[in-house]
């Protein structure tokens, strides 16, 4: 009988999409909060790198009533909740069990930096076509704000789904 290391098992770690979505849900749930919004509107400076940085946390907003009196709470709160799944989706559907064999891998983190940057550009788009009486142009632009905010966001969730198994 041959002496032989004991595999490793990764059944201690959590799956990359599974931290990743959690990752995605903690950011816009605990930073598109009213109560976070306020403070960053009102307590940090918009001239400055950090104040910038972090305004643009706050960007998937929710609220817990709708601000126009046509719209449910749901419509009002669309690209937050589709962030969230499309985030899911895109960490599930990008190449995590080819990334994932290699855990805390750099390629790894790139995939759920992307996927994230990805989900908030589509889920903004479609939250905007969706929401929006405005022009297309507009709906455009508000996915470019999404886009920015995903890759400025996105190390967050590139972070949590490292180490994760497929």
């Amino acid at each position: 009988m041959a002496v032989t290391n004991p595999s490793r098992t990764a059944s201690g770690y959590g799956t990359a999409t599974g931290t990743g979505a959690l990752a995605a849900l903690i950011l816009v749930g605990v930073c598109g909060s009213p109560w976070y919004v306020d403070w960053a509107e009102t307590s940090t400076d918009p001239g400055s790198a950090g104040g910038w940085f972090l305004r643009l946390l706050a960007w998937p907003a929710w609220r817990l009533e709708s601000v126009e009196p046509g719209q449910g709470v749901l419509a009002t709160d669309l690209r937050a909740i589709l962030l969230v799944v499309f985030a899911a989706a895109f960490l599930y559907l990008l190449p995590t069990s080819q990334v994932a064999r290699v855990q805390g891998s750099l390629s790894q983190f790139l995939s759920g930096w992307a996927a994230y940057v990805l989900a908030c550009a589509v889920g903004t788009l479609l939250a905007a076509l969706l929401t929006s009486g405005g022009t297309l142009l507009a709906d455009f632009q508000t996915t470019g704000t999404g886009a920015t905010y995903g890759f400025f966001a996105g190390w967050i969730v590139g972070l949590a789904s490292l180490g994760g198994r497929a």
